[in-house]
């Protein structure tokens, strides 16, 4: 049998969207009679275990794999051995380090990177110095193509001119539409378990909770909303170091009533999230490579408000599914959201054209489908 090798630079503690990639690339893989190994940094949860458990699906752990060091070379060099793939495939890796010689040397004939970082705010792409273009160049010999999740990292990885640009290829990030519900009751029972009153128009951000998701700006803005429209309330879904300190501004900013922090929930989907949501904000300050919430949102049919950043503006359709504004812009994100939450019939109407957008350009199906053409076929 066949055999791809995934290496996830991430642990697996929820069913989010590198889970959902990895189940729906192993279905494919298996109705082709291939093998599919899937490497993580720690042992998945229950619940992820389960969701990943298909007959042709092996389970690694090989330790932080996000930079080169020595146990996961150890631990990867193994399964290379174990498996002898013909295929390797890195995520959240580095462009620059020593895993794709291992894979090349033991046994793999393609070798491909995903480049799924988000840049610096204000990030500008120039053509790298021909010093570090000719080292990149050796160091990624083995490297057949490095994969871009949007146009914008696209763009940004061929400015930098360390790989011949036929070595990149654009297959965009995208959402499992099987998923995506109807039922209704979930987002009440969602409600009813964090205590948001039935009758609020509810905003949510599905984010990490630190300063580069821009929540700091979203709570300025919640603040300006609340005060013209107090039945609108906000919801931020996710963990992170900053939590504490937010929740405490929260409560500076006398939005207790109108904000609630749920924090970590392991499957948002499942759990009722985006039916839950009437607008969902994603208000990044850095340079968001994808923006993989959004998709989801608009895959629900919601509207959006986000930041003008990144390959933000290749998912949102200005006036059309939803409000881009520029980053750190709490009054027009204020001014954004109440125009949704005071208008049932424009949420409704840009929440479809997001929906229909979802549908042409990040099923996640037809986008793994393609990735798997470029990683067998090449």
């Amino acid at each position: 049998m066949p055999t791809l090798v995934s290496v996830f630079g991430v642990d697996p503690f929820r069913i989010g969207g590198t889970e959902t990639f990895a189940r729906e690339l192993s279905s494919q893989l298996g109705q082709m009679g291939w093998k599919s190994v899937l490497c993580f940094q720690s042992a998945p949860t229950a619940e992820v275990r389960s969701f990943l458990d298909l007959p042709n699906v092996e389970l690694e752990i090989v330790g932080d794999t996000s930079t080169s060091n020595v146990a996961a070379t150890k631990a990867l060099m193994r399964i290379f051995r174990r498996y002898r793939p013909e295929v390797v495939h890195l995520h959240f890796t580095g462009f620059l380090g020593i895993y794709p010689w291992l894979a090349k040397l033991v046994s793999a004939k393609k070798v491909f990177l995903t480049d799924h970082g988000s840049r610096p705010a204000g990030y500008e792409p120039k053509r790298a110095a021909w010093w570090k273009r000719n080292v990149a160049r050796v160091i990624n010999w083995p490297v057949t193509k490095v994969v871009c999740v949007s146009g914008y990292g696209y763009r940004c990885m061929t400015a930098l001119g360390l790989l011949p640009e036929d070595r990149f290829e654009l297959v965009y990030n995208a959402v499992d539409l099987s998923r995506v519900s109807e039922d209704y009751n979930l987002g009440t029972n969602f409600k009813l378990k964090y205590s948001i009153p039935a009758d609020r128009v509810v905003v949510i951000q599905v984010s990490w909770i630190i300063p580069e998701k821009g929540i700091p700006d979203l709570l300025k803005a919640s603040g300006l909303v609340v005060e013209k429209q107090p039945n609108v309330h906000f919801v931020f879904v996710g963990e992170g170091a900053y939590r504490e300190e937010y929740m405490k501004a929260t409560e500076r900013l006398g939005l207790k009533d109108n904000v609630t922090w749920t924090g970590l929930v392991r499957d948002p989907f499942g759990e009722g999230v985006f039916q839950a949501a009437d607008v969902v904000c994603q208000v990044s300050q850095w340079e968001e490579v994808f923006g993989w919430m959004i998709a989801e949102g608009m895959a629900h049919g919601k509207p959006i408000v986000a930041t003008r950043v990144g390959g933000i503006p290749e998912l949102v359709s200005e006036g059309q599914s939803g409000f881009l504004v520029a980053r750190g812009d709490s009054e027009k994100i204020a001014e954004s959201i109440l125009a949704l939450a005071n208008n049932s019939e424009l949420r409704d109407r840009m929440g479809q054209v997001g929906k229909e957008r979802t549908h042409r350009l990040f099923d996640l199906r037809t986008n793994v489908a393609h990735l798997i053409r470029v990683l067998v076929s090449t």
